[in-house]
């Protein structure tokens, strides 16, 4: 299958959704632990699970000392809070051993697939939420792929049709260019969520229409 025209179907995006310039809105920790948060719920009640943990602890490291008990207590409104508070509560104990504790900074000053591999050394840190520490907070090159993502990029033809979860992340990195990493990250969700939906992919309103290869297997 050949595969679509990447900076077109990028300038159809932003004419689409309007254009995506970063800002980083968490220091790494903070994203680390609000990408755990995010898992299997909607942005908001993540979110709201995020104020909640940093209102009642106030810290990482009262947050690494708690039980976990009172960690799910705070973020209940994210879902899953028992699972959740696991992973947060192993993850910042980790960090908590290391020399630089909760400063990641230093990963910047690293390549990526060296300082992603940092921070899947974490427990309970896997693929796309080691991608994100580096791309939202540190602005690294790194591409995020969560299900939008995937989906999106599997029916544009983008990435093989039986390619992994995790290897779909490296297979995008070499696809886009570092510049247009994050853009590209926002814009395919922003698309999944809007028109390339799961079950009822909205294609006759596609501004993809006339360059994905998928098309005709939805609409006939």
């Amino acid at each position: 299958m050949r595969k679509p025209d990447i900076d077109l179907i990028l300038s159809r995006l932003i004419v689409a959704y309007g254009d995506r310039e970063w800002k980083r809105q968490l220091e790494p920790v903070g994203e680390l632990v609000q990408t755990i948060l995010s898992q299997n719920t909607s942005d908001t009640n993540s979110r709201r699970a995020y104020k909640s943990l940093i209102d009642r602890f106030g810290d990482w490291h009262k947050v690494a000392d708690t039980g976990t008990d009172q960690i799910a207590d705070a973020i209940r409104s994210g879902g899953l809070a028992d699972v959740k508070a696991g992973y947060i509560k192993n993850a910042l104990t980790a960090l908590e051993k290391q020399p630089g504790g909760f400063n990641l900074q230093f990963l910047k000053k690293m390549d990526i697939d060296p300082s992603r591999r940092w921070l899947l050394n974490l427990p309970g840190v896997g693929m796309k939420t080691a991608s994100c520490v580096l791309l939202f907070s540190l602005g690294m090159p790194a591409f995020p792929v969560d299900t939008h993502v995937f989906r999106v990029a599997k029916r544009l033809g983008l990435i093989g049709s039986k390619l992994s979860v995790e290897a779909a992340h490296t297979a995008m990195e070499k696809l886009v260019t570092a510049k247009n990493i994050y853009r590209y990250h926002v814009l395919l969700i922003e698309h999944g969520r809007r028109t390339c939906k799961s079950q009822h992919p909205l294609c006759r309103k596609c501004a993809l229409a006339d360059i994905c290869p998928s098309y005709k297997l939805f609409v006939r």
